[in-house]
């Protein structure tokens, strides 16, 4: 076996990740989901874990956006000065 091959199988072994880890992972990520988390008796498939964080990422993002355009047009109506709105947006874009 060649050299390089050798390496490669042993750095991609050492970072292998253990079915018994992905469990943990899926369980920890479940209770990190509102919807989710007080169902930790019942069994809930990965997949379904997955995809309901997937929607509720979706869901934050949205709820993001229209908080953003909510202040954004409350700051086009405020009487504030134009260095503080600059201020309020360059903090909003970090």
């Amino acid at each position: 076996m060649s050299s390089r091959r050798s390496r490669s199988r042993q750095s991609s072994g050492s970072s292998r990740i253990t079915e018994d880890q992905i469990n943990d992972l899926v369980i920890k990520l479940q209770q990190l989901l509102p919807e989710l988390r007080h169902r930790s008796s019942d069994k809930i498939s990965a997949a379904k874990v997955l995809q309901d964080t997937c929607n509720y990422i979706r869901g934050l993002h949205r709820e993001v956006d229209d908080l953003s355009e909510r202040l954004s047009e409350l700051l086009s109506t405020t009487e504030i000065s134009t260095a503080q709105a600059a201020l309020i947006r360059n903090l909003l874009m970090q």
